[in-house]
């Protein structure tokens, strides 16, 4: 079965990294375009960043140019690298593959911004 497992939250100050890993099983991940979401408190998921099967990246307009987002295919394996991190970027962040009939969620890594 599909399985996406997030790895590398945690708390960190305004400005600095954390950078973000996504291991999936259970589908050809080579083939399969994998996306980062965030959920803030009190608000909806939405997307952050995107990266088709074969590396086309997309953004959100906030976090262009800070935040990369990357795939291992020998590792099965999707990153978000995440820079000059900001309080409002608090939030748990998921994985997502997009697969026929329906998405797949990891359980979500939390990541906290301090101020």
């Amino acid at each position: 079965q599909v399985q996406l497992v997030e790895s590398g939250g945690g708390l960190v100050q305004a400005g600095g990294s954390l950078t973000l890993s996504c291991a999936a099983s259970g589908f050809i991940f080579r083939s399969n375009a994998m996306g980062w979401y965030r959920q803030a408190p009190g608000k909806q998921r939405e997307l952050v960043a995107f990266i088709t099967n074969n590396d086309r990246t997309t953004y959100s307009d906030s976090v262009k140019g800070r935040f990369t987002i990357s795939r291992d295919n020998a590792k099965n394996t999707v990153y978000l690298q995440m820079n000059s991190l900001k309080p409002e970027e608090t939030g748990v962040y998921y994985c997502n593959a997009a697969r026929p009939g329906r998405d797949y969620w990891g359980q979500g890594t939390q990541v906290t911004v301090s101020s």
